[in-house]
């Protein structure tokens, strides 16, 4: 049985990562990948898995209030979407071919690529 401060982490990791999913329209892996990583104590592997499974719902939320107010071109969505299918059918076969030292290493280097991206327009 889990304890109570073990529910508190999960459903504030959980409304966090909703937030910025919600407000910039993705992001939840970075918030989720490192908690279940550093706070929960998920294997690097599984913290990259199931932040996939745990960002589905807050995808799907986000895509139907999104769309409600008229924020989706949804040419560019399917076509974007095509390309992430076959995307993420790569990069999930490859997830074994790293180890958890150099997968939490690309993960960081993403993020601060993306990071720098995003400060320097």
């Amino acid at each position: 049985m889990r304890n109570f401060s073990y529910w508190i982490k999960v459903i504030c990791v959980g409304f966090f990562a909703g937030v910025i999913n919600g407000l910039f329209g993705a992001g939840g892996g970075t918030l989720i990948v490192p908690a279940l990583y550093f706070v929960f104590g998920v294997s690097q592997h599984k913290a990259h898995a199931t932040a996939i499974s745990i960002i589905l719902p807050f995808a799907l939320i986000s895509s139907v209030i999104y769309y409600k107010n008229g924020f989706t071109d949804l040419g560019t969505t399917f076509y974007v979407a095509l390309g992430g299918v076959f995307g993420s059918y790569i990069g999930s076969k490859s997830l074994t071919h790293f180890s958890a030292d150099k997968l939490r290493k690309l993960f960081g280097l993403v993020m601060i690529l993306a990071a720098l991206r995003m400060v320097m327009g």
